[in-house]
């Protein structure tokens, strides 16, 4: 048998598989990774503020029933307790470098009205120039005044 007389080709090989377009599991997994990695921060940060606002909640319960504090440490240790949930719930550079008014402010811009600028919550930039300690009702008033505002805060971020 003479190949010529056959009429026979040789054998082609199929082009090589090239890399574009991706097979759709590759799309799949180019997707899924950013969501995955963005929910996982979310949850995070979701898990975090609830944290911090419950330690707060029971922080704050435990300076309302401390009879051992002077009214002093106790409008110092609220005052203290304020700024750390309000640079735990917002951006560090917007309410870590607040004082006096400004604080006052920051503060009031969750809550109804003008509680801290006007009110009672004035004692939190007062406090360190006053020659008496808070009386007893005023403290009383600023725990409320601050229980109200974690409450907010709470609400703010869920």
């Amino acid at each position: 048998m003479n190949p010529t007389l056959l009429n026979l080709k040789d054998i082609h090989e199929p082009e090589a598989i090239g890399w574009w377009p991706p097979a759709i599991g590759w799309w799949i997994l180019a997707v899924s990774i950013p969501l995955l990695v963005i929910c996982l921060i979310w949850l995070y940060k979701k898990f975090t503020r609830k944290t911090a606002l419950k330690t707060a909640g029971k922080i704050l319960l435990e300076i309302k029933q401390d009879s051992a504090r002077d009214n002093l440490q106790k409008l110092c240790d609220l005052s203290v307790l304020v700024r750390r949930v309000a640079i735990s719930m917002s951006p560090r550079a917007k309410a870590a470098g607040l004082t006096g008014r400004q604080w006052l402010a920051f503060l009031d811009s969750s809550v109804k009205g003008t509680p801290f600028s006007e009110g009672i919550g004035q004692l939190l930039a007062d406090a360190p120039y006053r020659k008496t300690p808070p009386t007893e009702l005023e403290i009383s008033q600023l725990t409320d005044l601050c229980e109200s505002w974690l409450k907010s805060q709470a609400k703010l971020k869920s």
